[in-house]
């Protein structure tokens, strides 16, 4: 189905900072700042590629004023948005589904919804949102409801035996769709593809950005063990242990050749 929210590039960059932290080597530095050495910054990214819309998706909102005014500055249209957790309901212990939604701000009504659904998840909700609370701060000419890639409840439901069956009766949810060389990219695409045919939803082509270069890979998993907290594993180099981070292709040259 094809996309009326965003279809200007065939596959949407889809950046993650430090500010989630574990997750990206990529800073929100202004391209005038940053040192020699540093690590690169998303917004020296866009400047090199040309982007006129810059679609930041992080895991907290620490670092939504800093990329709010760089974005502003340097003339990008920055589509933001908000991964957490959600949950069948937060009282029932006999629900314990837990899978991962996005959901960006439309204009700035949507980046105060935003604020007000991050601080329920971390106050009340211990780092998530059920159905019932995301349902009445839902607006629908503010928020947009997405559905990621990886770790969605299809991967749930597909990879981790669950029965994950959330309510989006609110909305109309977009798929993200991704293809970054993991093994089970092609089949959890597919399972994707065919929920969303199902209920008439629409996919948007993406690729998660957690760093520039392929070569930036082992920097990446060196910062994933750094900053992983199972430390019963012993996380290293020679034996990371991370789930999911078996490719090297979620980076800036990779997304260049699908352009």
């Amino acid at each position: 189905m094809t996309s009326l929210w965003y279809d200007k590039v065939m596959v949407i960059p889809l950046f993650k900072s430090h500010y989630s932290i574990g997750k990206s080597i990529l800073t929100l530095d202004t391209p005038d700042s940053i040192p020699e050495e540093a690590a690169d910054s998303i917004f020296s990214i866009a400047k090199e590629e040309g982007l006129e819309d810059l679609f930041l998706v992080e895991d907290s909102l620490i670092g939504f004023l800093q990329a709010f005014t760089t974005a502003k500055d340097l003339g990008l249209n920055l589509r933001f948005g908000l991964r957490l957790s959600m949950v069948d309901s937060l009282g029932n212990a006999e629900a314990p589904c837990r899978h991962k939604i996005v959901i960006f701000a439309r204009n700035s009504t949507g980046c105060k919804k935003l604020n007000q659904i991050y601080s329920f998840a971390f106050t009340e909700g211990g780092g998530s949102i059920d159905t019932d609370h995301l349902k009445n701060l839902w607006d629908d000419n503010a928020l947009k409801l997405v559905i990621p890639f990886y770790d969605s409840f299809i991967f749930q439901n597909l990879f981790s035996f669950s029965s994950c069956v959330p309510d989006f009766s609110f909305t109309s949810p977009y798929f993200f769709i991704e293809d970054n060389g993991v093994p089970f990219d092609a089949l959890l695409r597919a399972a994707i593809e065919d929920y969303a045919a199902r209920d008439g939803d629409a996919t948007l082509n993406v690729k998660s950005i957690f760093y520039k270069e392929r070569c930036d890979f082992e920097a990446f998993q060196t910062y994933k063990c750094i900053c992983s907290r199972q430390s019963f594993r012993k996380p290293s180099l020679e034996s990371p242990n991370l789930d999911h981070c078996g490719s090297p292709e979620f980076s800036v040259e990779s997304w260049r050749e699908t352009t």
